[in-house]
């Protein structure tokens, strides 16, 4: 800060000393608070120096123009105004100008040094305000980690926010996206008065456009009044509660979503919020979000402890309750086993009965205890032992009408209280003798099948009551203790009895043992074959390799880790080895085993340890390549594994040949499943077989488009069969000489509602390979044969193409004429037409087909003649009655020097030597009708007589 200047480097014109009242301007100017209070003691000093002018403050330097009579005396380094004056008359003198120079130093002195307090109280402010949001940060971290309840956290957070701004009015608001609705778990307001209750959840849509509901929308703070917050909102506002002066609102945010505010409201008309009070409640959200986020995460964790606590306290006391239940049959067996020992001890009578009472005691409350046993003659009772509180003796007595007796009569126990020994005494069962017990247990001791007596317990107290259990242990005790009693009568017999006792005892025990040891050895064996099966289960056989099921594992677990994370990207490689099925059938199967062994290996050798191979079956391997970048990568393992396999194997002493096609299949949004990729990739692999094997073929939207086609169109298939879509259509087979038609060739066409008439090279191939084919022709076998008779006539007929697929099967030629007789359709009205691969398929199956159908009046042509084997073993093996010269040789009969003419000519003479009937088909104009003709080939169809058309077409044009 600079220091006052020195008063004596200035004099005044009116002496050597300062007046006194300069000095006190001076002085005062010294103490100036601010920039108008250093003008107004300048004004001052001014008149006490006798110099007129008026003071007052110019824009900053480079704003203010050029004036004469102005004199500039300090500037103001706060604001950069410059203090001047205005002189009123002309320029000061010399001395009046040192006068002003003097009194502008001082004046731009004190300027500087308000303007350097003003910066240091400004930073003391922001270092106060700092240091109170540090501690107010820090309370919040503290009360996240703290053990108070909800509320009394909401109110800690309200206290900190109070040090930092006004926040006499505060609330807290928590959203549930689940039920949709808002929770005020906090609310102070010094106005309203319903405020809305901690623990009750309002649906967010009953407060559509309150200033709540448009917090929530969206993840940016909102301050102001009423009436500007509305302006804000643009109709989207609805104000519920009372209104305020002022209103300040952030977003708790929890990845980007609003889960909640807080909110302070002022209904004070001089107490507005800041932007500053804005970003610093914004700011303290952030941490408080945080601190509620922690403080839910504690409480979740608290209350998983609480559960599992509650779940271990449960399991205590399933435990102790065990312990119990063994503590009690530990007690029960030891019991036993001291009533065995009794039985067999040398002992009196009397200690043997005390040792007995003293056992039950063990057992349950015996205080009242004896035993009662009939004598010899079954009239009277004993009581060899009887320890009673009230009746100290008992005397021997006929038999009676008593609760000892009521046991002995009935063979079974007897647990009573007063109103059950009421009810028996009102029925004339009992006889009330001897002290009044509360509770009364009795049960019969029974040996060689009948009740020798009775053992008692009773008890003269409410505090001890028996039960079932009770009676059910000491039933069960009584057996043994009637045991007991038999054996004491009988010790001979007691004592073979108790060596044979023993003797089973060990022999059970031993038997235990090695039944126990067995069963380990079994579980051990168990676990050894389960572990064998799981390796076997997920493990191929013969390669060793991982099978279809675990890498349908693995991919399932790349497929997700996929979807989680798109970069995440990987391949699946869908390998075929070319050509393996005729190595197989030429070297056979070892050979073939070990080179799929070689094979597996060598894969696995170009691969990387995390990537997996596995075995699908057959001469099918698959690749999962996992971590790589681009389709480039797969390709560059894809063209190694091929040229791995394209390198000779040594088998023995055989060296094999062999190559492979290999799919590839990249994951997409657009995979659900591992099977889907593994179907993708195997359907690229067929197109590398395509193009010519021994390469690789990634599928693609073209290949994705085609199989989609072909699942639409099996689809298609299916649906066709049900709506009976499949009709037959009719080309006329006509004499060649005058055109007359002699039968007609049933053809295959299906009606589709979509694409319209489709031919069978359409669908047929995706029919065949889905399994529908044959059910296909036996419905147009079905409609053919309803339409024959009519469409025939008396002396025509219809063929009809049957496949090589229905050889196979052996009933055809029953299924066929059962056919016939169900539509009353002349045999000889139907020509059944096969080829020559369907002859060589199952020779002698076919043969006695047709010559079944043939000896039933069906007759047989040979379709597409010349285009196979055209074997004449066939035209006397078989009972063919027609052939039936292929189109393609018939297209070149009309071309000059075509070799055609002579094949079709020695066609017709080997027909007409065999007296077999010949028609040519795909006759198109009349120059192949005429060398036809010329040849002597008497019947033909084509395009030149007629195209193929349903059955109503021929039928209406007969009528006509």
């Amino acid at each position: 800060m600079s220091s006052m200047p020195d008063s004596r480097n200035f004099a005044p014109a009116s002496g050597d000393a300062l007046p006194a009242a300069l000095r006190e301007a001076l002085e005062r100017l010294f103490r100036a608070m601010d920039a108008d209070d250093v003008l107004r003691i300048c004004e001052t000093a001014l008149g006490q120096l006798g110099l007129r002018g008026t003071l007052h403050w110019l824009p900053p330097a480079g704003e203010v123009g050029v004036d004469p009579g102005r004199v500039i005396l300090a500037t103001d380094p706060q604001t950069q105004r410059i203090l001047g004056m205005q002189a009123e008359t002309g320029s000061p003198s010399a001395q009046g100008s040192a006068e002003l120079a003097w009194l502008g130093r001082l004046a731009g002195v004190r300027l500087r040094q308000l303007s350097e307090t003003g910066r240091l109280y400004e930073s003391i402010s922001r270092l106060a305000m700092a240091e109170r949001l540090q501690r107010a940060l820090y309370a919040i971290a503290e009360l996240a980690s703290t053990t108070h309840n909800l509320a009394e956290m909401m109110q800690s957070l309200h206290s900190i926010v109070g040090m930092l701004m006004y926040a006499e009015n505060f609330y807290i608001f928590l959203y549930d996206s689940v039920s949709d609705s808002v929770r005020f778990p906090y609310y102070v307001d010094t106005v309203d008065q319903k405020p809305p209750a901690p623990d009750e959840s309002y649906p967010l849509q009953d407060m559509r456009y309150s200033l709540t509901w448009n917090l929530l929308q969206g993840t940016q703070p909102m301050m102001g009044s009423v009436e500007e917050l509305a302006r804000q909102l643009e109709g989207r506002f609805t104000l519920i509660g009372p209104a305020c002066e002022h209103w300040l609102g952030v977003p708790l945010t929890h990845n980007n979503k609003a889960v909640g505010g807080i909110v302070v409201q002022s209904y004070r008309p001089d107490t507005h919020y800041t932007h500053q009070d804005r970003d610093l409640l914004n700011y303290v959200a952030q941490h408080m979000q945080t601190a509620l986020e922690r403080r839910e995460a504690h409480a979740e964790l608290e209350r998983r402890v609480a559960d599992r606590t509650a779940a271990l306290r449960a399991t205590n006391r399933v435990l102790r309750q065990q312990v119990l239940q063994r503590q009690r049959g530990e007690r029960l067996q030891s019991a036993l086993f001291r009533i065995a020992e009794l039985a067999s001890a040398p002992e009196s009578q009397q200690n043997f009965y005390a040792a007995v009472h003293r056992v039950v005691g063990g057992l349950l409350y015996a205080r009242n205890f004896y035993i009662a046993l009939l004598d010899e003659s079954g009239q009277n009772i004993t009581f060899p032992y009887s320890v009673d509180e009230i009746d100290t003796e008992r005397a021997p007595r006929p038999m009676g009408n008593g609760a000892t007796e009521y046991v002995l009569k009935h063979g079974k126990p007897l647990l009573a209280d007063r109103q059950t020994f009421e009810r028996l005494a009102a029925a004339g069962l009992y006889t009330e003798t001897g002290a009044k017990s509360v509770c009364w247990l009795g049960v019969p001791l029974i040996w060689d099948d009948h009740v020798k007596g009775v053992l008692a317990v009773q008890s003269y107290s409410p505090k001890h009551i028996y039960d079932t259990r009770d009676q059910e242990l000491l039933t069960f005790v009584s057996y043994h203790i009637a045991n007991a009693l038999q054996r004491k009568q009988t010790s001979e017999s007691l004592k073979q009895a108790y060596v044979n006792l023993e003797r089973r005892v060990t022999e059970r025990t031993r038997a235990l043992a090695l039944a126990n040891r067995d069963l380990r050895e079994q579980i051990a064996e168990r676990e050894r074959v389960e572990r064998r099966l799981m390796y076997e289960t997920l493990h191929d056989s013969l390669t060793g390799l991982p099978n279809r099921t675990l890498l349908l594992q693995r991919l399932g677990q790349a497929l997700q880790a996929y979807h989680a994370n798109p970069s995440a990207l990987f391949a699946v490689l869908f390998i075929d080895l070319d050509r393996f099925k005729v190595i197989n059938d030429s070297v056979g199967h070892l050979i073939g085993d070990d080179l799929l062994f070689q094979a597996g290996s060598r894969i696995r050798a170009c691969l990387k340890t995390r990537d997996l191979v596995a075995r699908l079956g057959g001469d099918e391997f698959a690749v999962l390549l996992e971590g790589i970048s681009d389709v480039g990568k797969a390709r560059l393992v894809a063209e190694r594994i091929i040229a791995e396999l394209h390198v000779p194997f040594r088998l023995g002493v055989k060296e094999i040949f062999t190559s492979a096609s290999i799919g590839i299949a990249l994951p997409g949004p657009h995979y659900q499943q591992p099977e889907e990729l593994l179907r993708d990739a195997d359907a690229a692999m067929y197109r590398a077989k395509d193009e010519g094997r021994h390469r690789s073929a990634v599928f693609d939207d073209r290949l994705r488009r085609e199989v989609l086609s072909l699942l639409e169109m099996e689809g298609d298939l299916r649906r066709a069969l049900s709506r009976n879509e499949f009709v037959p259509f009719y080309q006329p087979i006509v004499a060649l000489e005058n055109g007359r038609t002699v039968g007609y060739e049933a053809l295959l066409r299906w009606r589709h509602p979509v694409r319209g008439l489709l031919c069978p090279g359409d669908f047929l191939a995706v029919a065949e390979e889905n399994g529908s084919a044959e059910s296909i022709d036996w419905q147009i076998f079905e409609q053919v044969a309803s339409q024959a008779s009519t469409l025939a006539g008396a002396n025509g007929f219809v063929s009809l193409n049957v496949s090589g697929r229905h050889f196979r099967q052996p009933d055809l030629d029953d299924r066929l004429l059962n056919l016939l007789r169900t539509y009353r359709v002349n045999p000889r009205s139907l020509r059944i037409e096969v080829t020559e691969r369907t002859l060589l398929e199952n020779p002698a199956q076919v043969k006695r087909m047709l010559d079944n159908l043939r000896q039933h009046g069906v007759s047989i042509a040979l379709d597409d003649f010349g285009t196979g084997y055209s074997s004449l073993s066939y035209l006397h093996q078989y009972p063919i009655e027609t052939l039936k010269i292929d189109r393609s040789f018939i297209i070149e009969l009309a071309k000059a020097n075509s070799h055609s003419v002579p094949v079709v000519r020695a066609i017709q003479v080997l027909a007409d030597s065999l007296q077999m009937q010949v028609i040519a088909e795909g006759i198109e104009d009349d120059a192949q009708r005429e060398m036809l003709r010329h040849i002597g080939c008497r019947f033909g169809q084509g395009f030149l007589f007629a195209q193929a058309q349903p059955v109503e077409v021929w039928l209406d044009g007969r009528e006509a």
